[in-house]
């Protein structure tokens, strides 16, 4: 059984006439006769009652023209979902994000704008460390994912660098500096060097999981002069300031999570800042031919050149 016949046959019947139907359907009445014979035969039923004026349904006719009614409303829900999906409009989408991307407010932002531009893309969200949500892009467990620096660079992953932003160092809020800049009476906006640090331990995210700013940030030390002292290694940056709270040692976290522990992390600019930068990266699965990450990707891009935009304008 083809479509179109149902389809000829749903016109006739809601025509109840040959001819009518067969001057909507742009076809000649006798091709169409033969065609409805053909589909009775087929069935092994009589659908249409001949009438002196037009047909009327059998009550095998009628019980198949709900099905086929039915049936075209299906098709059409169908065809109309797959545009939806070819648009990038429907579809699923697993994104990680590590804590420190998290922190910023283009990653929430690209979230919200998601779920509002495309309400039938099913969203699945995952936080993980750099390493860990390179290594999800890899075997295809993650569509796309927001990110620091890029610690692996596998087959089939692209990342796309959205903007920059500088470094700070975060203090426990008993850290002899602070005392001593208020017994002092100094500015407390004022930038710290990291030189000025090179006693104390410093708390890092783990290299396996940003090699890229945990390398940067030790080389910059080796540049002034010190070799720091690890005090700990941690899988995530929301850890190391949890340490930073609780006395363990100092630590330099992208800025946008200044606002994290303030109460027990003090924050203070880098004198170092215009050579010590957190990149913020998307990366994502290339040549997938899926319309919903194409469709992510611009709109992350977007979002990325207002917020960049905006720090040129301020």
């Amino acid at each position: 059984m083809e479509l179109r016949h149902l389809r000829y046959f749903v016109t006739v019947a809601s025509t109840g006439s040959v001819t009518r139907a067969a001057e909507q359907l742009g076809i000649q009445q006798p091709p169409l006769s033969q065609q409805l014979k053909a589909l009775e035969a087929e069935l092994g039923v009589t659908l249409l009652e001949r009438l002196p004026r037009g047909v009327a349904l059998t009550p095998a006719g009628t019980a198949l023209h709900a099905d086929a009614v039915e049936l075209f409303a299906r098709i059409d829900q169908m065809r109309a979902r797959m545009q939806r999906m070819a648009r990038g409009d429907e579809g699923a989408l697993a994104i990680g994000f590590t804590s420190s991307a998290a922190a910023h407010r283009l990653t929430p932002e690209v979230l919200r704008a998601c779920r509002r531009r495309f309400p039938h893309v099913a969203l699945s969200l995952t936080e993980c460390n750099a390493a860990e949500a390179i290594e999800k892009l890899a075997d295809g467990t993650l569509n796309a994912a927001l990110l620091r620096a890029p610690v692996l660079h596998p087959e089939g992953v692209r990342f796309d660098l959205l903007l920059e932003e500088e470094m700070v160092i975060a203090l426990p809020l008993d850290h002899p500096l602070l005392r001593r800049r208020a017994t002092r009476g100094e500015q407390a906006g004022a930038p710290v060097s990291l030189a000025a640090l090179s006693n104390d331990p410093f708390i890092l995210v783990r290299r396996p999981g940003a090699p890229g700013m945990y390398g940067d940030l030790l080389r910059e030390c080796e540049t002034l002069g010190f070799t720091p002292r690890i005090g700990a290694e941690v899988g995530r940056m929301l850890t190391a300031l949890n340490l930073v709270a609780a006395g363990a040692g100092v630590s330099v976290v992208p800025a946008s999570m200044a606002g994290l522990n303030r109460h027990g992390v003090a924050y203070c600019r880098m004198v170092e800042a215009d050579r010590l930068r957190a990149p913020l990266t998307l990366g994502y699965r290339e040549g997938q031919g899926d319309a919903a990450l194409d469709s992510l990707v611009a709109l992350t891009h977007r979002i990325a050149a207002r917020h960049r935009k905006k720090a040129v304008d301020t």
